[in-house]
């Protein structure tokens, strides 16, 4: 059977390597055991439910809109679905799945009590004013209110949503459903409605973390092993410890410009950010930008990086201005993907230069593009790892709802990192000593995780 999504044929390899190992799921013999893996290609080929709509959204100009909308729960089997809400014009009901998918394995992967789900609506957000908006982000709830729930499926924002979108559908959630709990009904809130300090800052924080803690931590504290070490991952690792790196990184989003001040503010890695970039420009100045100038333009200007000189003198910026791709074949050593999916594939890989790819997006190294890297001994930290500080917090967060107490930022942070430490000292030490790629390492983890969960609950019969 071939699965169906983006990912599955990761997971495919994923399963073919564990049929072959007899000490994961011992119980199942020869024929037994071939039926019991055709089960877990079977749930984990296919979402449990799709659910689409098309939500009517009166405009302020008179008009009245038709516009899709979807929420896709992927797999429940470690606890209730969690995923964002994408509010973005290149949503797809195919994309939306292999996003829901992504989260059942990412979830599993560092043992946060969540399944996988995703949702999306197809707009553009800067094209609606904020009451439509609002509007949106109602009917959303309204129409899938059945299926969503403290202990159903947990929504949280996602590019083109934020804390607003979540106050603003936890709201709608409150009211049709009167008298029931509703504060863990969606994370990524405001504080004042129950939104965990640090939210908006942990997925950048933790992409920037798992390579400083790659970088500074693991190979430092096992330099002797990694200098005598072949692994052609091992040598790229070395290769960038213990000196000066540079950085580029694509979004200048909540994503991207938290790790990039993460990197201009570290005290453990010599890193310089070099590049950054978002939907209409890329500044590069190889001598270090100012990241605390940048963040503070974009705060006054919706979002955007400066795009002419002027704009640059005025605030006082040195840079040179780019195409809005050039920040992704820059010679950098380490390349941050803090965008949209897709963004190195077979068309433009080979121009790639940088030698550590980080995701902080998820998916924007396609599976052919990721191969042609790893081959060459590019280390890329994919999303499954890099990129689960949004949903470790959210469910910091959604405990927080159900204790009515809540952790100083500092608690959120430190909690946050010994979480990823977790998984990162299961994973680090096999990647490096095994030829797979980081990815397939960590989808084994993964895989192997949620198999033996299905098999408990007797799903594999």
């Amino acid at each position: 059977m071939k699965l169906a999504s983006k990912y599955g044929e990761v997971v495919q390899e994923s399963l073919n390597a564990l049929l072959e190992d007899e000490s994961f799921l011992p119980n199942f013999k020869e024929e037994e055991r071939k039926k019991a893996f055709t089960s877990l290609e079977s749930i984990l080929s296919t979402p449990n439910q799709i659910q689409k709509s098309f939500l009517r959204v009166p405009l302020e100009n008179g008009k009245v809109l038709r516009i899709p909308a979807f929420r896709v729960q992927h797999n429940n089997a470690v606890g209730p679905y969690k995923g964002g809400i994408r509010f973005h014009e290149t949503v797809r009901e195919d994309e939306v799945i292999n996003l829901a998918t992504l989260m059942t394995l990412k979830n599993t992967l560092h043992d946060v009590p969540f399944g996988g789900g995703k949702g999306g609506v197809v707009i553009n957000p800067r094209e609606f004013t904020e009451k439509e908006l609002h509007t949106i982000s109602k009917k959303y709830v309204h129409n899938f209110s059945d299926i969503l729930g403290p202990d159903k499926d947990i929504p949280a924002p996602d590019v083109g949503t934020g804390e607003r979108e979540m106050d603003w559908m936890m709201g709608e959630y409150k009211s049709i459903h009167p008298g029931r709990p509703y504060r863990g009904s969606f994370t990524g809130k405001s504080q004042v409605n129950g939104g965990s300090l640090g939210r908006r800052e942990a997925t950048g924080k933790g992409v920037y973390y798992t390579l400083r803690y790659m970088l500074h931590n693991f190979v430092n504290e096992n330099e002797e092993w990694f200098k005598k070490n072949e692994n052609r991952f091992a040598k790229t690792a070395l290769n960038h410890t213990n000196r000066q790196l540079t950085v580029g990184i694509q979004g200048f989003g909540n994503v991207g410009s938290v790790a990039a001040l993460e990197s201009y503010t570290c005290n453990y890695l010599d890193t310089k950010v070099v590049a950054v970039s978002d939907r209409n420009v890329t500044l590069y100045n190889e001598e270090g930008l100012d990241i605390k100038a940048l963040i503070e333009f974009t705060s006054q200007h919706e979002g955007d990086l400066p795009t002419t000189d002027e704009a640059l003198s005025q605030s006082n910026i040195k840079a040179e201005i780019q195409d809005r791709e050039d920040v992704l074949y820059l010679d950098t050593d380490v390349l941050i993907l803090a965008a949209l999916e897709e963004q190195i594939r077979e068309d433009n890989v080979d121009k790639v230069k940088a030698r550590m790819i980080v995701e902080g997006a998820n998916g924007p190294v396609t599976l052919e593009a990721d191969r042609k890297l790893s081959d060459d001994g590019v280390l890329i930290i994919p999303d499954i790892l890099a990129n689960a500080g949004g949903v470790i917090v959210s469910y910091f967060e959604w405990l927080q709802g159900r204790e009515t107490q809540f952790y100083s930022e500092e608690e959120v942070f430190t909690m946050l990192f010994k979480k990823m430490k977790e998984t990162m000292d299961n994973i680090y030490p096999q990647f490096f000593s095994d030829p797979f790629p980081l990815r397939q390492n960590c989808y084994i983890h993964s895989v192997m995780k949620l198999s033996n969960i299905l098999y408990r609950h007797g799903k594999l019969y």
